[in-house]
């Protein structure tokens, strides 16, 4: 398994994205003036940073993690067979957070047994609360430090 990206990719993304939200919410000197007159204007410039930047950093995290990429299908969660074979290519799934849409790159396995579809991640990946089991058929087990992350 390995990650999609390299930490100095995903940093350099998240960097750039936060400076240009950082730019929209305060221009550099002689970049104008500065927008809003009272705290709810600053709030919602603050939400508006927020927006840009999270999803971003999400993404890039998902990225990064060990999970993003397997060598292996696996098990088929359908029929339980191992003549599973990867498809070449991936898709962009749209997770929706409390911050705005994450598109997250997710493989996409096939059965040669049951001709079933699914997605090879390892357990926890992609799993959210409340979202049941994960491609693999178990459940998703959150531990006290992985929920204060949520």
């Amino acid at each position: 398994m390995a990650a999609r990206t390299t930490r100095q990719e995903a940093r350099e993304r998240i960097i750039k994205t936060m400076v240009a939200a950082l730019d929209r919410m305060i221009p550099p000197e002689g970049g104008g003036p500065l927008k809003g007159a009272t705290f709810l204007d600053f709030e919602n410039q603050a939400e508006a940073f927020k927006r840009a930047v999270v999803p971003t950093l999400l993404e890039e995290r998902a990225a990064l993690d060990e999970q993003a990429l397997v060598k292996d299908g696996g098990h088929c969660p359908h029929c339980s067979s191992d003549r599973v074979y990867l498809e070449k290519q991936t898709t962009c799934g749209e997770m929706i957070g409390p911050d705005g849409p994450v598109l997250i790159e997710k493989q996409q396995c096939r059965c040669r047994c049951c001709d079933g579809s699914f997605s090879p991640s390892e357990p926890g990946l992609g799993v959210v609360r409340g979202s049941g089991t994960d491609a693999q058929g178990r459940g998703a087990a959150l531990s006290g430090s992985d929920a204060e992350i949520l």
